[in-house]
């Protein structure tokens, strides 16, 4: 409620009826168990300083590099304050002084093969769209590389490579004398040009940006390469000789190039597993106006306006209810597996169902969806989710400096040994020739590739590559439990009712929408029974005459309020059921007198049994704990649920730490302070779980869950089984081995040709052979089904 006092922990209002510092017992209990010495997050640092935060969804970021320069780029803007950026998002989140020129930052931020949006703008459609054309313009350029190489690849091998082998083995060269060499010479300087520049766009790009901030990358490695054999080959071309390199450098760009288009496929390929999930955003509303309701986009409502929300809808945005009573499903926003009855001036969330009854919403003064305001919290957490510094760059960085001053000396060498202009030029293009680790472009895409796609064969779809390196680094594993723990579904898990009396219950509650209503249907709607003569809907359950009686289902409220009589062995069952944390459904009857439902008929039933439905727990849930346990993690459940809805969790020995109770920006905070003693992955399905699973170092998101749970995640397990949790943590363990091994098969390229090069027989014949060796071997072994890397 505005003006009420904030939670310490979480920031929401407390209610009006809860005394002390916390909103809730969970928060409190979070705050005295966990150390508060967590860092801020960078949207609360700009909310604190009183900026004004824009989010941006940008396409074509694929490294830490983009991220330097797209922070970069939004800082040079007037009026930013500062910027974060995220590859493994694909996000940026710009702080500024005043309303965020939004036109600017777009321009600023798109170009260079960068797409920006506004991120409350790119709907999923959309996004589906630009990334086709992503891949479809990385197909085009990879299929145009691969016509200009097959054009340039055979003729070279048939003309050039017997000349190479004739030198080697000092026989006669066949290119000799006969003026070939400047017939055909000049169409590989012209193609070898084309495919550098068509194909290798992405590698440029790279280079350009690494060169602009001034840190050296894979892509500027493969530039250096490829460019120090074409300029190798045109001055043997002017110089009358054969030893041309035009093929080292096609096969270098055409190779990064097409290994980064599979990593870019075996990526969306992942997202797109995830295409079926719900969203939980509402974009109209029912609004009351003197002649009746007019439907209005949710950004035109007004504090104070009066909202209709029908039976079954989803609330537009936060306020109370104005009038009279109903029920609703809170479990997106908060959590809570249990509907929600509310009276006159209870408050309401954006966001939550009305599953009984319909609800009229006073506007509140935000004029905002709490749904809105945790994809809001999930964009500030994400845009701080920096992608690690590739291993392959961190060997670029420490090695471009020492290549260019070697080669430099080279050709200073060559020049003071008396080699001559020639002879220095030709000195100082061998170095970066046989000395760059430029393969090292082909193994680190083909190796993330690899791993994704490997990763989606076994049920777990994973958006960035470096998901498998944090996943080692994790030392704490905390789990939402409704819906990821438990089913997330009501079923009706034991009842105490005569089987007759369960039938005529569960056809009242067909004409119901209350989840627990569905739940009784599916577990006792299959017997015959008498037609329903009449019905009536309460907030907190249902009434009417079947056949020849009269039946009351709902909560002990409604038996109290109807003046139905519950014996005290109904009502200590009731209360058993509570305390296990399920649902009690109370079951009654009276004779029906004349087929009505007035009240009068017959005086008031009795309770004759109850119902205990509840989100029922995963069969593999503990199974899935002991797995972490075994490998030393620490595993700790978050819950919006009260107490006795997680104590069999709180009593397993594979539970490190249950908290109860929990609101989402508590959760939130949780994880954050739980991040204080090492690297913690979230595992949630949930709207509600979005904000924690974006604070994690990792957030996992179960394949049942809702679109900003999975917007929020580095990883899904997309079958809904809890066990692909576990395996998540095998697979890293896999991917490091097979990519430890891939970037050693790459330095192989320079193993063999440094010491040619040293020897004074390095020959594009040999080069060639080192490639082919070199990214066969990063191919098969990228590609080959073992476990064992």
């Amino acid at each position: 409620m505005s003006g009420s006092p904030a939670c310490e922990l979480c920031d929401d209002p407390i209610p009006e009826h809860r005394e002390g510092r916390f909103c809730s017992d969970g928060c409190r209990s979070v705050a005295e168990t966990l150390p508060a010495d967590a860092p801020e997050s960078a949207a609360e640092d700009a909310a604190a300083d009183g900026t004004a935060s824009a989010f941006f969804a940008v396409e074509g970021m694929h490294s830490a590099t983009c991220e330097a320069y797209l922070e970069a780029v939004a800082r040079g803007v007037d009026g930013v304050v500062d910027a974060d950026a995220s590859y493994v998002t694909e996000s940026v989140r710009v702080d500024c002084e005043g309303d965020p020129p939004i036109d600017r930052l777009t321009e600023a931020l798109s170009g260079l093969g960068y797409d920006a949006t506004p991120r409350e703008e790119r709907t999923p459609e959309e996004r589906e769209a630009a990334d086709s054309v992503v891949e479809g313009a990385l197909g085009y350029r990879y299929a145009a590389g691969v016509v200009f190489a097959s054009f340039l690849l055979i003729p070279y091998t048939v003309v050039f490579y017997p000349s190479h082998l004739a030198s080697l083995l000092g026989a006669t060269d066949p290119l000799a004398g006969e003026g070939n060499v400047a017939m055909v010479l000049p169409v590989f300087l012209v193609l070898t040009l084309v495919v550098i520049f068509v194909t290798g766009a992405p590698v440029l790009r790279d280079a350009y940006i690494a060169l602009k901030l001034r840190t050296p990358n894979t892509g500027l490695l493969v530039t250096l390469t490829a460019f120090a054999a074409y300029f190798y080959a045109t001055a043997a071309f002017f110089a009358g000789g054969t030893h041309a390199y035009y093929d080292l450098a096609v096969v270098a760009v055409a190779t990064v190039t097409g290994a980064t288009f599979y990593e870019s496929l075996a990526k969306r390929k992942a997202a797109g597993a995830l295409t079926d999930l719900t969203v939980s955003r509402v974009a109209e509303a029912a609004r009351e106006t003197a002649d009746g309701t007019e439907t209005v986009p949710v950004s035109e409502l007004a504090p104070g306006e009066r909202v209709l929300v029908p039976e079954g809808e989803r609330v537009p945005v936060d306020g109370t209810l104005a009038e009279g009573e109903c029920t609703v499903a809170e479990a997106v926003v908060t959590g809570e597996s249990t509907p929600v009855r509310k009276r006159a001036g209870d408050e309401l969330v954006g966001g939550a169902v009305v599953t009984a009854g319909a609800a009229v919403v006073s506007v509140g003064e935000d004029v905002q969806s709490s749904v809105d305001r945790l994809a809001s919290s999930v964009w500030g957490f994400q845009s701080a989710t920096h992608g690690d510094q590739r291993r392959a760059n961190r060997i670029a960085e420490r090695v471009t400096l020492p290549l260019l001053a070697l080669s430099l000396l080279a050709g200073v060498g060559a020049l003071a040994l008396g080699g001559g202009a020639a002879g220095a030029v030709v000195a100082a293009l061998t170095v970066p020739l046989a000395a760059s680790p430029w393969a090292l472009g082909v193994s680190t895409p083909l190796s993330a590739g690899s791993s994704v796609d490997r990763a989606l064969g076994r049920g777990v779809a994973v958006f960035d590559e470096t998901v498998f390196e944090r996943l080692r680094g994790v030392e704490t594993v905390v789990f939402d439990k409704t819906g990821t723990l438990t089913t997330g579904r009501m079923e009706a898990l034991s009842a105490d009712v005569p089987d007759d009396l369960l039938a005529a219950a569960a056809e009242l509650e067909r004409r119901a929408s209350h989840p627990a209503a569905a739940a009784i249907v599916d577990a006792f709607g299959d017997a015959d029974v008498p037609a329903v003569e009449a019905f009536t809907s309460h907030a907190t359950g249902v009434e009417g005459v079947v056949g020849d009686r009269r039946v009351l289902v709902g909560n002990p409220d409604l038996f109290a309020e109807r003046g139905w009589e519950i014996p005290e062995a109904v009502r200590e069952r009731a209360v058993d059921v509570r305390e296990s944390g399920h649902l009690p459904v109370l079951v009654g009857e009276t004779a029906a007198g004349d087929g009505t439902v007035d009240e009068t008929d017959d005086g008031p039933g009795e309770a004759a049994g109850v119902v205990a439905v509840g989100d029922e727990s995963r069969v593999d849930w503990e199974a899935t704990l002991e797995r972490l346990g075994e490998r030393g993690l620490d595993v700790v459940v978050l819950t919006g649920d009260d107490e006795s809805a997680a104590a069999e969790f709180a009593a397993s020995p594979h539970v490190d730490h249950v908290f109860a109770e929990v609101p989402p920006a508590g959760k939130a905070e949780a994880v954050r302070r739980l991040r204080a003693s090492g690297p913690v992955a979230m595992v949630g399905d949930g709207t509600n779980d979005a904000p924690a699973l974006a604070a994690a170092d990792l957030g996992v998101s179960l394949g049942s869950g809702t679109a900003l749970a999975a917007e929020a995640s580095d990883l899904a397990v997309v079958d809904d089984d809890l066990g692909g949790v576990a395996a998540a943590f095998d697979l890293s363990a896999e991917s490091y081995r097979r990519r430890r091994w891939n970037d050693r098969a790459a330095l192989l390229y320079n193993g063999l040709a440094i010491p040619l090069a040293l020897a004074g027989l390095l020959n594009p014949l040999f080069t060639m052979a080192a490639a082919v060796v070199c990214c066969s071997l990063v191919a098969a072994n990228a590609f080959r089904e073992s476990g064992v890397a």
